[in-house]
């Protein structure tokens, strides 16, 4: 459609590098594992790879701490193996999509190391520093960081403290300094030049700091989080227009998109306007209000588990959009990197897996939007069983744990929460077929490996009932004008459905889903003289009888008709 920005039909796939494909036989996925399989995901329909970091890095957050933008780990490769997978994934028509951590570095990166050598280096101000309170004793302020600890650090070998909002090892960029955003813009066209095809923003965000830096009220001694003071301040925008502007001068057809995890969907607005931000598209945590009811206050509330409020779920996508329809509408997504799997989460892992899975896929990448597609989602893998707190990778994941004993839960209750909500549980590896490691490797992998015969590309590519050719089916749907362009409207419903009408010149699309585990009717509008009586996809249990749609447990139908 050339009156709409290409980017509209994006579809994207998103690689954990380090959990995909393993060539060499380490455990860990590489870059040639990755172009093992770049037909695999060509025929899944999608044609963007987004893919989480891959450069140099101690790992102390699987790679977001960066020690150097224009190096490969050797973990995973070589430059030339990146080369051969840009220009292998363009052959197919496919966009690369690189991780950029603009926030923060590692304090292994060389600006940082030079950064220690004293106040009176250059790059001492690519980075924030502060003195501290009672003579130094004392950290400038009491605000809490990401990880559960103060944002200040003590340089090892002199009297300031440096910012970190993340890990102690993830000192924050200075975003003040034209300095670091020209080196930034300079990664940036670095890669640019090498054929990558846009970015992922990580943590975007928080670029900009309350200037002052000024305490939260907090008894003292205590620190908390202060994300009014770091995170979407007004800066950020002037920042990322100033940075994508420079950027498309030399690569217009650049695709930038920002991680705006607490950004509200007025702020994710702005960031995505053509005048204000640089953003083509955000991704929010914002979508998925949670049941807080049943959760333990004393605990991390992030890694309990509980469910979804279908009827706050419903406000929140009618809002989003609404809001975001003039710019390409939101991202879609169930699950990523840093969100356990969609089918443990939300759906039915047991009894109705197929269907749930099938209905979840239904429902959220036919809305308008730009839909993200967490690689081993299309098979319906789960949660990685694990079933010792060593397992655990998250920093935050064994603080809770411990924090849980002493509050007298037993070692069961604290693991099962884990499994159920930490991130590490959506980062098992993937699912090739029913191998000892699924194919992924001839070694056993870095992250563990649920074994599930059933549950693999193999045991599915071939069977026209598996979730893999129903997620082909959706995203074969997904690159229509129908469902790429079309108006929005959510239907009035209870909350045990979840139905939107999309509208297209003289073709209008109606997606029906059950999200429930019970059978549920929803009777069809009358739109025109013939109805909706053309199923163009359905997964199992559904009847339309006299203009009634019968759903079975987590049934999803998609209905389509022509205006004349």
């Amino acid at each position: 459609m050339s009156n709409f920005p290409w980017w509209h039909s994006v579809i994207i796939y998103q690689v954990y590098p380090m959990s995909f494909q393993d060539s060499n036989g380490d455990g860990v996925g590489d870059v040639k594992g990755i172009i093992g399989r770049l037909d695999y995901i060509q025929s899944l329909g999608a044609n963007t790879i987004w893919m989480n970091p891959i450069f140099l890095s101690p790992k102390i957050d699987n790679g977001y701490d960066v020690a150097n933008y224009e190096e490969i780990d050797p973990q995973f490769g070589t430059m030339e193996d990146v080369e051969r997978l840009i220009e292998e994934a363009h052959y197919r028509g496919i966009r690369i999509v690189f991780d950029l951590v603009l926030n923060h570095t590692s304090n292994q990166h060389p600006w940082f190391q030079e950064a220690l050598k004293g106040k009176d280096n250059p790059y001492r101000d690519y980075y924030i520093w502060k003195d501290g309170k009672n003579g130094g004793l004392k950290a400038p302020n009491n605000w809490q960081g990401y990880f559960r600890e103060p944002v200040w650090e003590k340089e090892p070998n002199g009297d300031q403290y440096y910012f970190h909002l993340f890990a102690k090892e993830m000192p924050d960029l200075n975003w003040k300094n034209p300095e670091v955003r020209q080196a930034l813009l300079d990664v940036a066209c670095f890669w640019m030049g090498k054929g990558v095809d846009g970015f992922r923003l990580d943590a975007f965000i928080h670029i900009e700091k309350e200037t002052g830096y000024p305490d939260v009220d907090l008894p003292e001694g205590e620190i908390g989080l202060a994300e009014q003071y770091y995170s979407n301040l007004p800066k950020v925008n002037t920042y990322m227009k100033q940075f994508t502007t420079e950027l498309r001068e030399r690569y217009p057809y650049v695709y930038i998109l920002g991680e705006a995890a607490s950004a509200d969907v007025n702020l994710a607005r702005s960031y995505c306007d053509p005048e204000e931000g640089g953003c083509n598209s955000v991704i929010t945590f914002r979508y998925f209000t949670m049941d807080e009811d049943s959760k333990d206050p004393r605990l991390n509330s992030n890694l309990q588990k509980s469910s979804l409020l279908y009827s706050a779920f419903k406000d929140n996508m009618e809002e989003w959009q609404s809001v975001m329809a003039d710019v390409g509408g939101p991202t879609l997504y169930w699950n990523n990197h840093d969100i356990p799997r969609a089918i443990s989460r939300l759906g039915d892992s047991e009894i109705y897996r197929n269907n749930s899975a099938k209905m979840l896929a239904t429902l959220m990448y036919l809305q308008k939007g730009i839909p993200i597609i967490y690689y081993g989602e299309e098979i319906g893998m789960k949660n990685l069983y694990m079933d010792d707190i060593e397992d655990f990778h998250a920093p935050e994941a064994k603080s809770f744990y411990e924090k849980a004993l002493k509050l007298d839960y037993n070692k069961e209750w604290a693991l099962y929460n884990l499994r159920e909500s930490s991130k590490d549980a959506s980062r098992g590896v993937m699912q090739w077929d029913d191998r000892e490691f699924a194919g992924f490797s001839g070694t056993k992998p870095w992250s563990g490996v649920n074994l599930e015969p059933t549950y693999t590309v193999k045991s599915q590519v071939r069977n026209p009932f598996s979730v893999l050719s129903y997620y082909k089916d959706v995203l074969n749907l997904k690159r229509t004008d129908l469902f790429i362009y079309g108006t929005y409207k959510m239907m009035k419903t209870p909350n045990q459905l979840f139905v939107y009408e999309r509208v297209w010149g003289n073709k209008s699309g109606l997606v029906v889903c059950n999200v429930t585990a019970d059978h549920q009717e929803y009777y069809l509008p009358e739109v025109a003289p013939e109805g909706y009586r053309r199923i163009i996809l359905e997964n199992e249990g559904i009847k339309i009888e006299k203009g009634c749609v019968k759903l079975g447990p987590y049934g999803a139908v998609v209905l389509q008709t022509i205006y004349e």
